[in-house]
């Protein structure tokens, strides 16, 4: 394996890895805290933790970034893309950034939210990312041109970012999405001969892994909204710029019906469940308004004692995102 791939993943796990803690301990004595709210005696949980992983992917991309620069002096427009992958990222954290501070429930609106992350794909817009010819089901090929970088590449940007904030609330379920679907993506771009887009997307999955060991359940750090909305434009970006715009749709699919089942509930209804006094699980609602009640209800049919557990949707769903992954590989690869 290439040192430079190898060492461009350490310092983006290791970068998260090391400020997690601090970030931890800092958040707590700050007040920045919310209560898990799928354990019996809420426990107080740091909050915004998304940002370590923000830091991570952004010491990554510059090393990869200087090395390439310096040692093998290559100013090619890669690394324009580079630094238009990162600053399309850092925009779109600054949403997350805003909402953590205001609080979950207290955040921006849903019309300022779609404003703010509009400029992060301009960076992806400035220098014309991607490839304006997309072929089209029953309808063939068809050349967008300067359309695609002022109205699909927004459209693209705004919806993986905020789609993927709505499947979220269970412990470990947002990173643990993220490295599935961003490593099928580095295979992905990887066989399609993107290789550089496959070292950007293993250093946030890096760092996401690092992440991921204090998020898992039980919950040491929430991630916020800066990791999901990092994470979202990082998947929007890799399939522009990857030109693999058919294939990272097939694999949302997920958040795809997550957003139709958020709709069905005016976007109102949370995806939590309701916590029973042994600490088991129970969907909500007679309807479902998420993927997370689709698990609980299925969960309930298919276990013998009927009681469903927190870990246990999480996985339900890491599963069927796999599955919608191998199938896309199969369709498209």
């Amino acid at each position: 394996m290439d040192p430079l791939l190898i060492t461009t993943i350490a310092i983006s796990f290791l970068a998260t890895l090391i400020i997690l803690p601090m970030w931890i301990s800092r958040a707590k004595s700050e007040g920045m805290v919310g209560k898990d709210m799928q354990k019996l005696n809420k426990p107080e949980v740091a909050e915004g933790g998304g940002i370590t992983v923000l830091f991570g992917i952004a010491i990554g991309i510059l090393f990869y970034i200087a090395v390439r620069t310096f040692y093998f002096n290559q100013t090619n427009g890669e690394i324009t893309r580079l630094f238009a992958i990162l600053c399309s990222i850092l925009i779109a954290s600054m949403v997350g950034v805003i909402d953590d501070l205001m609080g979950w429930k207290k955040g921006l609106s849903k019309r300022l939210r779609i404003f703010i992350v509009l400029f992060a794909a301009i960076p992806l817009m400035v220098i014309n990312a991607g490839v304006s010819s997309m072929s089209i089901p029953f309808i063939g090929s068809i050349d967008f041109g300067i359309w695609y970088a002022l109205i699909l590449i927004p459209l693209g940007v705004i919806g993986a970012t905020t789609t993927y904030n709505f499947l979220a609330g269970f412990n470990g379920l947002e990173a643990g999405q993220g490295i599935i679907i961003l490593s099928a993506l580095t295979y992905v771009t990887y066989i399609t001969g993107n290789a550089w887009l496959s070292i950007v997307s293993l250093a946030m999955v890096a760092s996401l892994c690092a992440f991921w060991i204090f998020n898992k359940y039980p919950s040491k750090i929430f991630p916020g909204d800066v990791l999901t909305y990092s994470v979202g434009v990082m998947i929007a970006a890799i399939a522009i710029l990857g030109n693999i715009e058919k294939i990272a749709v097939f694999f949302f699919i997920p958040y795809i019906i997550e957003f139709f089942l958020k709709l069905r509930g005016k976007l109102e209804i949370e995806s939590f469940g309701t916590l029973k006094p042994d600490g088991s699980l129970e969907a909500p609602h007679k309807k479902v308004y998420g993927l997370t009640h689709v698990a609980m209800k299925f969960l309930k049919k298919i276990k013998p004692s009927g009681k469903v557990y927190e870990q246990e949707v999480v996985l339900l769903i890491h599963l069927f995102q796999i599955a919608v992954i191998v199938a896309g590989i199969l369709i498209f690869l």
